[in-house]
């Protein structure tokens, strides 16, 4: 009785591992374990590649208060924030947006300029105000774009 009982422990094994690797090889599995859907969901590459250095600093290097981290990664970000506010209001936001937008656009531009000297010489305290002020201005813009 050992063959028989064997294949169907085999067949089954294969359905199981089937089913499972084309649960985690679809699409929307391997983009949510990439970050946040398709990467993050947004439309636009600047703010996707923004987003890239923003979310590990936001999630591991503020909580935990690794200041010289995020002061490190100050040059990127801002580098990246810039390209998102000399592209202006990205085409396909919504028509009632883009007022809104652009205000929030010159606030980011702001925040990264008060963000870019606290890198160089602020406190701890002053560098995690105005990198919270610049994740909170991003994820504003971020809101109004049309999603992917």
């Amino acid at each position: 009785m050992k063959g028989p009982r064997s294949l169907v422990i085999l067949a089954v094994t294969i359905l199981y591992t089937f089913a499972f690797l084309s649960h985690v090889c679809s699409p929307s599995v391997v983009n949510a374990q990439k970050g946040h859907g398709s990467r993050h969901g947004l439309s636009v590459k600047e703010y996707e590649d923004f987003h890239d250095v923003l979310h590990p600093l936001l999630h591991d290097a503020l909580p935990n208060k690794k200041f010289k981290e995020i002061r490190a990664k100050s040059g990127l970000l801002i580098r990246l924030g810039r390209a998102i506010v000399r592209l202006g209001v990205p085409r396909g936001t919504i028509k009632k947006n883009q007022t809104e937008f652009r205000k929030e656009l010159l606030k980011f531009g702001r925040s990264l300029a008060r963000y870019n000297a606290d890198a160089r010489s602020g406190t701890d305290a002053q560098l995690e105000t105005s990198f919270s002020a610049v994740h909170d201005s991003f994820e504003k813009l971020a809101a109004m774009l049309a999603r992917t």
